[in-house]
């Protein structure tokens, strides 16, 4: 069996706890808790032929007083970028966390998630901010981990890309 390390980077708030919760056990809660530090989750997926042992590292947000420590992306295949469709704000932290993670640990596979699709008459975002990154081959997915939309096809993209 193979093994994968994906991070999760996203601003503080933005969902990526959820979508962890919503993709490894199929649940959500309502219930908001701050991650200290790191989450580690496991789960299985089928690529091809392949099968696959993903573990998520669901880092805490980025804010103004928390920066995300570097050291937790050694040994990653893959990074998954959460931007809180309801606050533009958060894009530009997934940005600046791409940016940082490709000075730490090189261009890895990596798709960005524009979470809370249930709530898009309240977005913000202005989608020809993403042109830069789809231009260079990422791939974004409106996705609700309330709901669910996109959750599992954002991750089996990811894991595509990390054994492809």
């Amino acid at each position: 069996m193979m093994k994968k390390k994906i991070c999760m980077l996203g601003a503080f708030a933005v969902g990526k706890t959820s979508l962890v919760r919503r993709f490894v056990h199929t649940i959500f809660s309502d219930v908001y808790e701050t991650t200290v530090g790191v989450n580690i989750e496991k789960k299985v997926v089928v690529v091809g032929e392949e099968v696959v042992d993903l573990i998520i590292w669901d880092l805490h947000g980025e804010d103004d007083f928390q920066t995300v420590r570097m050291s937790y992306l050694r040994g990653a295949s893959g990074c998954i970028y959460v931007v809180d469709g309801t606050r533009k704000t958060t894009f530009d932290v997934a940005a600046g966390l791409h940016e940082k993670a490709c000075s730490a640990i090189g261009h890895i596979p990596a798709v960005f998630l524009i979470n809370k699709s249930d709530l898009s008459e309240s977005w913000e975002m202005n989608p020809d901010k993403f042109d830069p990154f789809k231009k260079i081959g990422y791939a974004f997915f409106e996705t609700s981990a309330k709901t669910g939309a996109n959750v599992e096809e954002a991750f089996q993209h990811l894991a595509r890309l990390m054994v492809g």
